[in-house]
């Protein structure tokens, strides 16, 4: 029962995100039908797990509220892509094992950074992304590398279904597991309100470095679907990712102040900043161009998620007012 009620206001918290990316899948298909061949479609996944997966790396930090951001996440997925290709470490087993160490490593010195030191969120991830940018840099100063050949695989059909889609489920399986948990309660209260969250008892900074930990791991595998979609490392590419994660996180209704959002809604977010991509390909817009509209997404997207903030207080302001009223 629990479950579903969680899995149902995610839905609604996301409806929007998801309707978003509906229109513009439409779109897409009425300008190029062939985009959902069977030939086609195995890479539209693998290409929008890159944006859908970065974009989930951004909510839990912003969930954890207290101005929690993590700029780090488009480098750190860079990072780990390049440290795939140079291990030489093919065995699946290896190669999730040492994505998820390298994002647990990122998150917890991020986490432990801003819970334990007070690092200021930006300040501190701001930091990992130069240093993680000039670490991937130096690593790898040109694209190259080759992909492992069961993940390069991933970028196509699996069984008869796109292939990064078994990387998507198996995250949204073990997330949806992770919401069943106190830890749910535990996040959205320390992020609409962390003084109110401590004097109830929960442990605000364990709470926020989790947090920050499921960014780092998540991010480490969005690097994973960039070696899955590259087949190589491309330290310069990933960067940029991180301007997408914000972007789709706010698209999805994840609220840029904490406590309210859905990884599902940050997953739509991610889709539709994809699709945008996208159609504007189909329609032969620049490079350039195409960043000066994720740069005016992102705008739209804070815009509408600060008024959705904004009318959320004045309801709860009205409420507690007319409850006066009665009283009195």
């Amino acid at each position: 029962m629990k479950g579903l009620r969680v899995a149902a206001r995610a839905v609604y918290q996301a409806g929007a995100a998801v309707a978003a990316a509906v229109i513009l899948l439409v779109l897409n298909f009425t300008i190029q039908p062939s985009i959902l061949s069977a030939a086609n479609l195995g890479p539209l996944v693998a290409v929008a797990s890159a944006f859908i997966l970065i974009s989930m790396a951004q909510a839990p930090a912003l969930l954890a509220g207290g101005g929690g951001v993590d700029l780090s996440v488009g480098p750190l997925a860079g990072l780990v892509a390049i440290l795939i290709v140079q291990s030489g470490v093919t065995d699946v087993f290896l190669v999730i094992g040492l994505v998820v160490l390298v994002g647990a490593t990122s998150g917890t010195l991020m986490g432990a950074l801003i819970a334990y030191v007070r690092v200021p969120p930006i300040i501190a991830t701001l930091g990992a992304f130069l240093f993680y940018s000039g670490l991937a840099l130096h690593l790898q100063p040109i694209p190259g590398g080759r992909a492992p050949t069961w993940l390069s695989a991933l970028s196509g059909t699996v069984l008869g279904v796109p292939g990064m889609l078994f990387p998507l489920v198996g995250i949204a399986i073990c997330w949806t597991a992770l919401m069943l948990t106190p830890y749910r309660r535990n996040l959205l209260a320390v992020g609409g309100d962390a003084r109110a969250a401590f004097t109830s008892g929960v442990k605000v900074s364990l709470t926020r470095l989790i947090a920050y930990v499921l960014s780092g791991v998540l991010a480490a595998f969005a690097g994973l679907a960039f070696v899955a979609v590259l087949g190589s490392a491309d330290a310069n590419a990933a960067p940029s990712y991180t301007l997408v994660s914000l972007a789709g996180a706010a698209l999805g209704g994840v609220s840029m102040s904490g406590g309210r959002g859905s990884m599902l809604g940050a997953a739509a977010g991610g889709a539709t900043m994809f699709l945008i991509q996208n159609l504007l390909g189909l329609a032969q817009v620049s490079v350039f161009a195409l960043q000066v509209v994720f740069g005016a997404a992102l705008i739209v997207a804070l815009a509408l998620n600060s008024y959705a903030d904004h009318r959320r207080r004045t309801g709860h302001l009205r409420s507690a007012r007319n409850g006066v009223r009665q009283q009195a």
